[in-house]
C-alpha cells in the first residue's frame, strides 16, 4: 500500500498547477489541481478563481477557465461539473454531458475520452481516482459532510459498478485541503464523525486547549483503504496554511474563490 506525500508543482505560462506523482506516468490521463495563481480575478478572488459564487465577475471567471484549460491542454467546451451538494451521489457522464452542470451530486466518473471532469474547492478534499486497466477516472468533492456520508466509498463503488474496476488496481489521490492543523470542529461534528467512521489513527484528535480537530486526509485515506484501494497518494498540503496558493473558506472567512481538480482521458 502506498501513501506518499508531495505533489509535483508546475508553472504553465503563469498558471500554477499541482499533479499527483502516482498519476503523471499515465500518458492517456491528464489531471491537475489548480491553485489561485495565474488568473485575472481581483481581490478577494485573486486570481484564478473558478466560480461566480460570491460575486466575482463572470467574464473574469470565464477567462480563468480558459487559462486553466489551456494549461492542461483541453478545451473549455469539454468541461462538465457537478452541483456539489455535500452528499455522496456519484454520476457517470459522457461526451453528451460536456458543458453541463450535473445536479445533486458531488462526484463524476467517466470512461470516455474528451470529457473533462472539473470540481471546485476551498478547503474540502479533492479526490481523483484512476483505473489504468479499464481507462476510467473519477473525481469527487469531500467536505466533512461528504466524508461522513462516504463519498470516497461511493466513488469506488460507482467505478466498480459502471466500469468493472477492481479496487486493488485503482490509483487514488487525496489533494490539497484544510489539514488537521487548522480544522477545528465542534462537538456536534465530532459526534457525527464518530458515529459513522472509524476514528482510530487520529481522524479526530483533542488538543491541549480542549479543541477538537478533524483530519479529513486520514478519514478519506481510511475510507479508500477499506474499499480495497491499495495505491493512495496524500498531498498533505493544507489550504488554510497556504492561502498564498490556494483558496480557503476557513482562513479567509468565507470571502474567497475556488480552485479546481480536473481529470481528462485521451
Amino acid at each position: 500500500m502506498c501513501h506518499r506525500r508531495g505533489m509535483i508543482r508546475r508553472n504553465v505560462n503563469g498558471v500554477v498547477l499541482y499533479q499527483f506523482e502516482s498519476l503523471v506516468g499515465y500518458p492517456r490521463l491528464r489531471h491537475a489541481v489548480s491553485t489561485r495563481l495565474g488568473g485575472v480575478s481581483t481581490p478577494p478572488f485573486a486570481s484564478l478563481n473558478l466560480t461566480m459564487v460570491g460575486g466575482d465577475d463572470p467574464g473574469r471567471v470565464d477567462e480563468n477557465h480558459r487559462r486553466l484549460c489551456t494549461a492542461v491542454g483541453i478545451s473549455p467546451s469539454d468541461l462538465v461539473s457537478p452541483q456539489q451538494v455535500h452528499r455522496d451521489q456519484v454520476v457517470r457522464v459522457g461526451r453528451e454531458d460536456r458543458g453541463r452542470v450535473v445536479p445533486g451530486c458531488d462526484g463524476l466518473i467517466t470512461d470516455e475520452p474528451g470529457v473533462a471532469l472539473l470540481l471546485r474547492f476551498a478547503d474540502c478534499v479533492p479526490l481523483i481516482v484512476y483505473d489504468p486497466v479499464h481507462h476510467a477516472v473519477g473525481v469527487a468533492h469531500a467536505g466533512w459532510r461528504g466524508t461522513v456520508r462516504g463519498i470516497a466509498t461511493a466513488l469506488v463503488s460507482a467505478m466498480q459498478r459502471e466500469f468493472h474496476s477492481r479496487p486493488e488496481e485503482l490509483i487514488a489521490g487525496i489533494g490539497p485541503s484544510i489539514g488537521p492543523c487548522c480544522y477545528e470542529v465542534g462537538l456536534d461534528v465530532v459526534q457525527l464523525v464518530r458515529a459513522t467512521l472509524d476514528t482510530s489513527n487520529g481522524v479526530v484528535s483533542r488538543w491541549p486547549n480542549g479543541a477538537y480537530h478533524l483530519d479529513l486526509w486520514a478519514a478519506n485515506d481510511k475510507l479508500l483503504t477499506q474499499a480495497g484501494v491499495r495505491h493512495i497518494e496524500v498531498a498533505g498540503l493544507c489550504t488554510a496554511c497556504h492561502t498564498d496558493e490556494f483558496y480557503s473558506h476557513r482562513a479567509e472567512r468565507g470571502r474567497t474563490g475556488r480552485h479546481g481538480a480536473l481529470a481528462y482521458l485521451t
